[in-house]
């Protein structure tokens, strides 16, 4: 999740780029650069870090005149934050911003070297430039080349291109990743979303999935996969604060609502029809490695929960999960044989940072999967998985959750894949199960509303039960959490199994029971454990796509074909219905008391 700025017109660039990416900030914060021609001559600055780094680097220039001009702000993808990696990225004579993902980039790559072409950087989007170069070289006109060279790409992109070739024009397409442009009278801003042109442009036109062509001249020329087409601008709203959320009430709704998509980007180039790719992990990694111990806090940690299962289950290893907080201080057994994953959204989690120490201390191998690239615990493991999540700024985490959770599951087809102990049909089956779970994330109208109307049943009473079997034990316990943190009502999660076990003298009317009830896992088992809650007069809100006569409430799900479908789709509800409670309550979502979206404190 990246930021992209681009200004065509007389003004002076730099500052427009500058103040552009600062409001992109939040998409990004490993690097930024720009790049601008004036005249016929070429300027572009690069800073690791911070925006103020490029400022600094770039206090001494001024540009003048008219001129073309692109921006981008860094969230990693492919190779670490450094300034060769840093966007935008240079040809011979041209440079490219890009956010998104370039699925095809290896095959792109390759081909390229083979023709003589030098990369300078790690990243997918490096291949942009030198394609549209290599065609531009041929013979083709600049726009051609640059046709050309977005029919090749697959995966996600919002791309923006300047070249020596056309000194006037810039080059813009659009698939999978959002891109606008805005427009002054004839001069014309180019932006990841609103903020950036807020104040600058009166008019804007939304980019669609397949768009693309150029601008010259103060006119956008556009077009599809039919040719050139007519398209109408709208007014620009003025509130930057709303422009930041896309319209969403809260961060965390528009979190919520982002995790489909974002799903996508963290399969993409990993999830294959009949494999799954993780280019993170060199062919002999798992040499040795007869045991998984994974480390983590909080939300993390009932991700690690999820993983366990599913490791055990289908890549047959042993899985012991341990709160980071505690795993410390327990003078734990560590062997050699064992690889020790931690996971953090920030990578800056000091509980589970200082447990990474101690198990690289021991001799182990050691495994983070992460959001932040180049973060304390990435650069402290011998390797890392980064989720692609994008930046995460509602305090209460959603989407670093899910794509954990999917890195895990990726992992462990995986290792069941380089050990052998996953058969081929069992291995496509789950591929085809991760392929529809973007389509499980999916928030329709209806749902919200429903949850929305429920949530007004839920205020009051003495606490919360989430219960569930199986990987629907840590999303009751996912669940609860998310109640807890945003609404302060009291909420546990229990296994469906242990609630006749001493929780179960709690219930009566004024209980409420979040009942996660797949159809594909242990249906008859929980459906009896919430049938004993019922006759103890608990109030039932039932999930699940079977209708259940007892429920006081029942929000029926629409996927039942695997497990993991189910698990991310109930996932979703019960993030919904935390937040429908909170709003109602009139807490504060994104920002709940008490609470830091980085612990970077024991």
């Amino acid at each position: 999740m990246c930021g992209i700025v681009g200004y065509i017109g007389p003004k002076e660039k730099k500052e427009i780029l500058l103040d552009g990416l600062q409001e992109l900030e939040y998409r990004g914060y490993d690097s930024a650069g720009i790049a601008i021609i004036e005249g016929k001559k070429l300027h572009d600055f690069k800073a690791v870090g911070k925006l103020k780094n490029l400022r600094e680097k770039t206090k001494n220039y001024t540009s003048e005149g008219f001129g073309v001009s692109i921006g981008h702000t860094r969230w990693a993808t492919h190779g670490k934050p450094t300034e060769l990696n840093a966007h935008p990225h240079l040809g011979a004579y041209s440079y490219v911003v890009h956010n998104g993902i370039i699925e095809n980039y290896q095959e792109l790559k390759k081909e390229l070297q083979q023709g003589g072409v030098t990369f300078l950087s790690q990243t997918d989007t490096e291949t942009i430039v030198h394609l549209f170069e290599k065609y531009h070289n041929e013979g083709l006109t600049p726009f051609e080349a640059f046709k050309k060279t977005v029919n090749r790409l697959e995966g996600a992109y919002a791309t923006l291109l300047i070249t020596e070739a056309a000194p006037d024009t810039i080059f813009f397409a659009k698939n999978g990743s959002p891109m606008l442009i805005g427009f002054d009278g004839e001069e014309v801003y180019f932006a990841s979303s609103d903020t950036p042109i807020i104040g600058k442009a009166n008019e804007v036109y939304y980019l669609e999935d397949g768009e693309y062509g150029y601008v010259q001249n103060g006119k956008v020329h556009l077009f599809d996969s039919h040719g050139e087409k007519v398209f109408h601008t709208q007014p620009l709203i003025a509130d930057k604060a709303m422009a930041q959320k896309e319209g969403y009430r809260f961060f965390m709704e528009k979190e919520i609502y982002e995790q489909s998509r974002v799903m996508g980007e963290t399969m993409m180039g990993r999830v294959l029809e009949e494999e799954i790719v993780l280019d993170e992990l060199d062919a002999d990694f798992f040499e040795g490695i007869n045991a998984i111990k994974i480390c983590a806090c909080g939300t993390s940690y009932h991700s690690a929960l999820t993983a366990a299962y599913l490791f055990e289950r289908l890549a047959k290893i042993r899985c012991d999960v341990e709160i980071a907080s505690e795993f410390r201080y327990k003078e734990p057994l560590l062997t050699q044989d064992t690889l020790f994953v931690t996971i953090s959204q920030s990578g800056e989690t000091a509980d589970t940072l200082e447990a990474l120490k101690m198990a690289k201390r021991a001799g182990l191998k050691s495994l983070s999967v992460c959001n932040v690239d180049n973060s304390s615990i990435v650069r402290e493991s011998d390797t890392a998985i980064l989720t692609r999540a994008g930046i995460e700024k509602g305090v209460a985490s959603t989407k670093a959750f899910a794509t954990q959770t999917m890195v895990l599951w990726m992992l462990t087809l995986y290792v069941g894949q380089v050990k052998g102990t996953l058969s081929k049909e069992v291995l496509k089956s789950e591929i085809d199960a991760m392929l529809h779970t973007p389509k499980a994330l999916i928030v329709t109208d209806e749902l919200h509303a429903k949850l929305h109307r429920l949530s007004k049943r839920y205020l009051h009473g003495h606490g919360f039960f989430f219960i569930g079997r199986d990987i629907f034990y840590p999303l009751a316990l996912e669940g609860a959490l998310k109640l807890k943190e945003i609404s302060y009502l009291h909420a546990e999660g229990y296994p469906a199994g242990e609630m006749k076990h001493g929780p179960i003298a709690l219930a009566d009317a004024e209980l409420f029971t979040i009942a996660l009830m797949p159809k594909t896992m242990h249906y008859d088992k929980i459906k009896s454990n919430v049938e004993e809650l019922s006759a103890r007069d608990a109030t039932i809100c039932a999930i699940s796509p079977l209708p259940f006569e007892l429920a006081d409430d029942f929000v029926q799900t629409q996927y039942s074909s695997h497990p993991m479908v189910e698990f991310f789709e109930m996932m979703v509800v019960t993030q919904l219905l935390a937040l429908e409670i909170s709003v109602r309550l009139g807490n504060d979502v994104d920002m709940p008391r008490n609470l830091a979206k980085s612990v970077t404190v024991e």
